[in-house]
């Protein structure tokens, strides 16, 4: 059960309307590693789980993706401003003037719809938590180019916010993956002379990496 609160996560603050800006941070409400598919992903994935830790962090997590997506379209509104106007509206924009009325879509910033193809669930942990901490660095690399290119202090100032989050999900995924050690797919790691065999086909080159004593990956929690 979900139930909605109407004060934002966080406090979202425009310097004022800049089209330009709404099209980019779409990117993040609607694209391949923006906040509704992270919600979706970590929702779905869910459902199997029976270790009832991980699954309240898949839920957590998700219920909190639900929140930044709230405060990502609150954000791409205000940048819309209040004016139609598709003949100056960017490429990934136009749909906004012209169908939506400035409603934000749940589209990326070239203006393609979401796609539930995004999501990766496999029913495996370690697969699916693997996926969680690569979109969650996906993520926070997206911010990272946005408010280098975005130069609304209000903007920025939620963008900082949520690169901040996606990087402690990132790093409570990590703690989850290492507790998962040697069960699933993780299971018998690198039992078989097969799974310690390195290919050395670069010419000229050398053979700089070895899985001779290979170990499941696990990750350092930060201090």
């Amino acid at each position: 059960m979900f139930k909605h609160e109407k004060q934002l996560l966080h406090e979202v603050k425009v310097d004022g309307p800049n089209p330009a800006y709404a099209a980019m941070v779409q990117e993040q409400l609607g694209g391949p590693h923006g906040e509704l598919k992270a919600a979706m992903q970590y929702l779905s994935q869910s459902i199997r789980v029976k270790d009832q830790e991980i699954k309240d962090l898949f839920m957590d997590v998700a219920t909190e993706e639900l929140a930044h997506m709230e405060m990502v379209a609150t954000m791409v509104n205000m940048l819309n401003g209040h004016t139609l106007d598709a003949q100056n509206a960017t490429v990934g924009n136009i749909e906004a003037h012209v169908q939506t009325g400035l409603t934000p879509a749940l589209a990326n910033a070239s203006g393609y719809l979401w796609t539930a193809a995004y999501i990766e669930e496999t029913g495996d942990l370690a697969a699916d938590i693997l996926s969680d901490i690569a979109a969650e660095q996906r993520a926070k690399v997206v911010y990272e180019y946005l408010h280098r290119q975005i130069n609304d202090k209000g903007v920025r100032d939620t963008i900082d916010f949520l690169l901040n989050r996606e990087e402690a999900h990132n790093t409570f995924f990590r703690e989850a993956f290492n507790r998962i050690q040697d069960t699933g797919s993780l299971k018998d790691w690198a039992a078989t002379n097969d799974s310690r065999l390195y290919f050395d086909l670069s010419r000229p080159g050398g053979q700089y990496f070895a899985a001779g004593n290979a170990q499941p990956p696990q990750f350092t929690t930060p201090n």
